[in-house]
């Protein structure tokens, strides 16, 4: 797509935190001296009073639910490297006025085609239709090139209730709750053929606990703070940086959903969505919101855990996270597309 000259440029990774603080309702699982940014009870209930509920349009559509998989499974031969089962997603939108470009990263998380990553993200994909012009790319390789087109699996209604007012905000602020997003792979860029099984990385659904802390772990994605437009477009590079991780919190859940990871190069924007992997090369996190570089060091990160994934889609769609990899994925997709999508469009095109 050409773009015009005078458009408007933003840093995908910039929206729901990478530019800002956290918002409300974190609460740390360890002791105060281990957390700088700890809400009082009062502060957490007042928040989850505020929140949408649930849609359950899923859970009571019974051709969706024919759709999963009773059975939990492992995603199919699951065993590449974060660097190989990484992707950059390349989005651009059109109005009447001006044009938009994103970047943020993912991974393959299944071999027919799945891709993780966040909500912020994937949220473009929901533009198609209700703007001038909207498309997303699936991005790959030393430099990202364009390789596929993807479509929605799914993408958390609650999230898109609580975030459409920000998605023109040029400093959006959030907390990384329900920051997730699956993509499904339809075709190759320009019809080019597309392989028999992806690359994609084995993740890890098993609760956290505190003995994580202060452990190695790997973070990977698409950095572009340091790119101009033209830059990102053709040159961007992936890259993987060792860390450790430093502290742990929840969403108001007795669980680790998030923590930080200290700063290294891939604290820039357009890390969004990002693996953040242990020694065992499994994922346990993805990249959501920027950390405290006062505390933690510069680039710092914050990453929603893969359990907290995990439990949460399972009260959205009555299926694990597995369970949906399992499933028939082109019918689910379609259901998806003619369940929700009509009614999350709706949601952003009244901020638009």
């Amino acid at each position: 797509m050409q773009f015009l000259q005078e458009a408007l440029v933003f840093i995908l990774s910039a929206y729901l935190g990478l530019s800002g603080s956290l918002a409300y309702h974190i609460e740390s699982v360890l002791p105060p001296s281990f957390l700088a940014h700890t809400e009082t009870t009062s502060q957490l209930k007042t928040a989850r009073k505020e929140q949408q509920v649930i849609p359950d349009i899923l859970i009571q559509n019974a051709a969706y639910q024919k759709a999963a998989v009773i059975e939990s499974i492992d995603p199919k031969d699951a065993q590449a490297t974060a660097i190989d089962a990484l992707v950059n997603i390349y989005c651009s939108y059109t109005t009447d006025t001006y044009t938009k470009t994103t970047t943020g990263t993912g991974f393959f998380i299944d071999t027919d085609g799945v891709i993780l990553t966040n909500a912020h993200v994937a949220q473009f994909l929901l533009l198609e239709g209700i703007v001038g012009e909207a498309e997303c790319i699936i991005r790959t390789g030393n430099p990202a090139v364009p390789a596929y087109e993807a479509e929605l699996l799914y993408i958390p209604p609650a999230w898109i209730r609580q975030h459409a007012k920000l998605i023109n905000d040029q400093n959006p602020r959030g907390t990384g709750e329900r920051d997730y997003a699956l993509l499904y792979v339809t075709s190759g860029v320009d019809n080019k053929p597309m392989p028999a099984s992806f690359a994609a990385l084995p993740f890890q659904t098993d609760l956290l606990t505190t003995a994580i802390v202060d452990t190695e772990v790997f973070a990977t994605g698409y950095p572009a703070t340091s790119f101009t437009t033209d830059s990102i477009d053709q040159h961007l590079i992936p890259k993987q940086a060792t860390t450790s991780i430093a502290e742990l919190m929840t969403f108001g859940s007795t669980y680790i959903d998030l923590f930080t990871i200290r700063g290294s190069a891939i604290g820039e924007h357009g890390s969004s969505g990002g693996p953040v992997v242990d020694k065992n090369g499994n994922a346990v996190g993805i990249i959501s919101t920027k950390g405290d570089d006062e505390t933690f060091g510069e680039g710092s990160l914050r990453a929603i855990t893969l359990s907290y994934i995990d439990r949460t889609i399972t009260e959205e769609t009555k299926a694990t996270l597995r369970q949906n990899l399992a499933s028939d994925l082109p019918y689910r997709a379609q259901l998806f597309k003619e369940t929700l999508v009509p009614f999350l469009q709706n949601i952003l095109q009244e901020e638009l």
